[in-house]
């Protein structure tokens, strides 16, 4: 992954962006030689976008199989919730 520091980006602007993803699909920016920022290509983002739902789906159907999720009605869930507090 390549690396852009804040200080070139000051000076550069977004155009410093260009050389580094021609190589990379992700740049990070440093900031007193640490890094705290990435800075992706649009298409990444959305790839990871979908997987991070993809995953979610995932976790709501096991979820469901075994029991964990409730599809009640909202009184019965409202009952529910109280009936923890």
């Amino acid at each position: 992954m390549s690396a852009i520091s804040a200080g070139e980006l000051k000076r550069r602007g977004v155009s410093a962006f260009s050389p580094a993803l021609t190589d990379d699909d992700e740049v990070m920016i440093t900031v007193r030689g640490q890094c705290r920022y990435v800075v992706m290509k649009a298409d990444r983002y959305a790839r990871l976008c979908e997987a991070e739902l993809d995953h979610a789906l995932h976790e709501t159907r096991a979820d469901y199989a075994a029991g964990r999720i409730a599809d009640d009605s909202v009184a019965g869930h409202l009952k529910r919730i109280r009936a923890h507090v």
